[in-house]
């Protein structure tokens, strides 16, 4: 593309077909990327694979399983003996440290387990999150002449032959790949993503190790029955299989900049990969710069209005996944920057969230269903993805948790009626054989970062108000087809049923606004009457401790005889 000082740039003839930049490095024609034939074939190739790779094993692969066990005995003992004894803020954050060196040290797959935990802000306790959030880019890196070997394996000729430079520090380091910049022979910045060695063999033993214990975790506790270890597996295998094959990267790269193309949402950004230079191990892309996505403070400054980064990204992302099945499943604020003309960039697809058309409008119906007051269609719903067995009675399950009464305030409960309330509601769901999908637990993920941006970015916004504005732009933009989709009343289409909205957030009606601040007091609230509940069941068992030694000592006295 051509231009002088006197003439700007044209636009990029891709942007017909994906949300891009205006002016690329390069044009992205499907026809001509030679790396996509085949691609549809292996990742349908890479499921069939996995049932046997999710089989558990007759004999327990005692050696992953030793060595996982070994390095987290050795975080746990030095925490017990140190950190444990010196009050409760200092153990906690040193159990944290010393889980995230354990996992960093078994490598890959348990690095990855560990970047699930760090996008669970609000699920996990603050001080694991931020220590595993090092975990996403903060990994010790391969040594470059390793990294050197895959690149030069996989292009088939030197790195002196594609780049005129390539940095020799990692511009980041995760667990399965790191990314360096460099610059083409042609003149174009990019940033080369690239495989560590032997990953692929070394999650493949791992899965086989996880797989053999999943099964043995169901019902040993009520949270890991409730989010079904073996599907947790399923869904981790899965996505790190295809994250092992960059080629997969790629395709995800390009449908999801079609989602946002064909919903014209162009405030966010996709980077090109490039039309030659992507294999299953090697990743060239162009290389994009911005503002990182906690950065307030600096895009306040140059004009950016942070709220509404948070509403694009929150529409772009159930757009994807209501209409087209399709959407980024790793949202965190390492994958993802503010470019200075306040368009956001995705980086890091090798998680891209995928439903068939029968699970794409189950998922609608719930979506949908979640404003609409129609508690039994949403139940249905989660029917329909696998979060209740097929046969289950959904007007018994209305009945028996209560759904069909007036909501009780969390914030209201004493410390000891909101741990027994929080049992009982566990205890029902696991009789009923409740499970979390693994279709969504990649969704749950990304609400729960997007709750967290809403913190950061616009912690003054009104959340019920903006529901009702999200409800109603999918009502004007794609109303038509959600009705028809759906199986909508049309008369009621348009309608937010905002009182059972509220209740489904534990709240009463007569609340009018609810910012972020005034969820954070509430959760601080929970928090603190659960904290009592533990603390009061800790010196109950204390003295029950201390009792049962004294008796016991009273027994081994002289002249002492129990009767």
């Amino acid at each position: 593309m051509q231009t002088t000082p006197d003439r700007p740039l044209e636009p990029s003839a891709d942007l017909a077909i994906g949300a891009f930049t205006d002016v690329g490095p390069w044009v992205v024609d499907p026809a001509r990327c030679a790396w996509l034939e085949g691609v549809s074939e292996e990742r349908a190739r890479l499921r069939r694979e996995l049932p046997a790779l999710l089989r558990p094993p007759r004999v327990p692969p005692l050696g992953p399983i030793v060595g996982a066990v070994g390095h987290v005995g050795r975080a746990l003992i030095p925490w017990y003996l140190d950190d444990r004894r010196r009050g409760r803020e200092r153990s906690r954050a040193g159990l944290s440290r010393r889980l995230r060196q354990a996992f960093e040290r078994l490598g890959t797959t348990y690095i990855k387990l560990g970047q699930i935990v760090s996008s669970g802000e609000g699920l996990f306790p603050e001080e694991l999150v931020s220590q595993f959030k090092l975990l996403r880019d903060q990994v010790p890196p391969e040594p470059f002449d390793a990294v050197r070997r895959v690149v030069e394996e996989d292009l088939g000729r030197s790195l002196e032959a594609t780049f005129s430079s390539f940095d020799r520090v990692a511009l980041a380091s995760a667990s399965i790949a790191q990314v360096h910049a460099a610059t083409l022979l042609t003149g174009e910045d990019v940033v080369v993503k690239v495989q560590r060695p032997q990953v692929s063999r070394r999650v493949r033993r791992d899965i086989g190790a996880l797989a053999w214990l999943a099964p043995h975790l169901v019902g040993r506790i009520p949270v890991a029955a409730l989010a079904n270890p073996p599907a947790l597996v399923e869904l981790f295998a899965e996505t790190i299989v295809e994250e092992l094959d960059f080629r997969l990267e790629a395709e995800n790269m390009l449908d999801v900049a079609r989602v946002l193309a064909v919903t014209n949402q162009r405030t966010m950004v996709v980077p090109r990969p490039h039309p030659t230079l992507v294999t299953k191990r090697v990743l060239v892309m162009e290389r994009l710069s911005g503002f990182a996505y906690d950065d307030v403070d600096a895009m306040r400054a140059a004009g950016i209005d942070t709220h509404a980064l948070v509403r694009a990204g929150l529409i772009s992302f159930m757009e994807g996944a209501m209409l087209y099945g399709v959407f980024h499943g790793d949202l965190h604020g390492g994958n993802l920057f503010v470019m200075p003309d306040g368009r956001t960039a995705l980086l890091d697809f090798g998680i891209t969230g995928r439903l068939d058309e029968s699970r794409r409008l189950a998922f609608l119906r719930l979506l949908v269903t979640g404003t609409a007051g129609d508690m039994r269609s949403q139940l249905g719903a989660l029917r329909d993805l696998g979060a209740f067995p097929a046969d289950t009675d959904l007007d018994a399950v209305i009945v028996d948790l209560g759904l069909d009464q007036p909501v009780i305030d969390p914030t209201t409960l004493t410390a000891d009626q909101l741990t027994g309330e929080l049992k009982e509601l566990t205890k029902k769901l696991l009789g009923y054989g409740a499970r979390m999908p693994k279709e969504l637990m990649l969704f749950v993920k990304n609400m729960v970062f997007l709750d967290g941006a809403i913190a950061r970015l616009a912690p003054d916004l009104d959340l019920l108000a903006e529901i009702v504005n999200v409800h109603l732009y999918f009502a004007q933009t794609h109303g038509e087809r959600i009705v028809r989709e759906a199986g909508l009343d049309p008369t009621l289409a348009g309608t937010v049923d905002i009182d059972y909205v509220k209740a489904s957030m534990g709240l009463t009606a007569d609340v009018q606004t609810l910012t972020y601040h005034d969820v954070r007091e509430r959760r601080d609230v929970i928090k603190r009457r659960m904290e009592e509940a533990r603390a009061r069941s800790s010196r109950k068992a204390s003295r029950s401790g201390r009792a049962r030694r004294r008796a016991w000592s009273n027994l081994r006295r002289p002249g002492r005889r129990a009767r």
